[in-house]
């Protein structure tokens, strides 16, 4: 089966190729005899009720400096397209919505993953409430009354905004920390949304696992270790990637909120999991193929494709 794919991704100029998951998606896909073109999201549009974009043909290899070749702009009917792939970073703001509702009106007939329906209705940090009893003590609102509350019953807290990513605005508030009305009040300015304050769990120290599934089934995993002072493990802001396997409860978490993604079409999906708890469920652009590789993990992209090319047989 050869497919003809369409990317919307930020820009491929842009991207570093060490880690970054859609960039093995494509290589994985070259190397199956699919068809890539790449565009941005401020090049998709809809004309008379046509689902287009200006792309560009794209080929790729794994080599830094010189990891891709555009061909000529075009304009693309997406509905004639195999797959597109929705792999924008967040924010998951407006634009990042808009872009779901255009890509709904072409999917299933042209194959959107992940589901743009479901990524729109699946805001991570809100998608993971659907599963309280795997989560930490979670608070979302912008009541600054509730969240002193909620400090003084945890005493050590995270804060952090409702569509925020990348562990930016990530704040750790000690009890007796006196920055929290500062705080709340930057927040309260910076942020329509309400924010998202969690139990701190002291368990981070030892990694913030990220765990992939692929049509619902946990693949890989990849520990996340933060740096000396710092409460985020995000790997751009200092985390040190190290090779983990599943626990028995981390294979519990999956098996518990496997049926939803599956009912929801999710083809590619990172949980963040931090000892015993689930804190994220990330649909929008998961990442973490690279690094599980490079740690002798299982071959993601493969599995990717080889998911996505069940579905467009079917």
């Amino acid at each position: 089966m050869t497919l003809n794919v369409a990317v919307q991704m930020d820009s491929i100029s842009g991207i570093s190729i060490a880690g970054d998951s859609t960039f093995a998606l494509m290589l994985e896909a070259e190397r199956r005899g699919h068809t890539l073109y790449h565009y941005t999201p401020d090049r998709l549009a809809m004309r008379d009720g046509r689902v287009e974009a200006r792309v560009e043909p794209v080929q790729v290899r794994d080599v830094k400096g010189d990891h891709f070749s555009l061909g000529a702009p075009e304009i693309a009917d997406l509905a004639g397209m195999d797959v597109v792939l929705l792999r924008q970073d967040p924010p998951f703001d407006m634009a990042y919505i808009t872009t779901t509702h255009l890509l709904e009106r072409i999917h299933p007939a042209t194959l959107v993953v992940n589901d743009p329906a479901e990524v729109r209705n699946a805001p991570e940090k809100l998608f993971v409430t659907m599963f309280p009893e795997l989560m930490p003590p979670t608070l979302i609102t912008r009541d600054a009354e509730a969240i002193r509350s909620f400090r003084k019953e945890h005493g050590d807290i995270i804060i952090k905004p409702l569509y925020g990513n990348g562990g930016a605005g990530v704040f750790r508030i000690s009890e007796g920390d006196q920055n929290l009305a500062a705080l709340l009040e930057i927040f309260a300015t910076a942020f329509r949304e309400p924010h998202v304050i969690q139990r701190y769990l002291p368990a981070v120290r030892k990694g913030d696992k990220r765990i992939i599934l692929i049509d619902g089934e946990a693949v890989g995993a990849i520990n996340r270790v933060p740096a000396e002072g710092e409460s985020r493990s995000n790997m751009h802001v200092g985390g040190r990637p190290e090779a983990t396997s599943l626990t028995d409860r981390e294979r519990f978490i999956c098996a518990t909120i496997s049926p939803e993604l599956k009912r929801r079409g999710f083809v590619f999906v990172g949980i963040d999991v931090i000892g015993d708890y689930l804190t994220e469920i990330n649909v929008t652009s998961p990442t973490g193929i690279r690094e599980v590789s490079r740690f002798g993990g299982a071959d993601i992209a493969a599995l990717f494709w080889d998911a996505v090319q069940a579905k467009v047989a079917r």
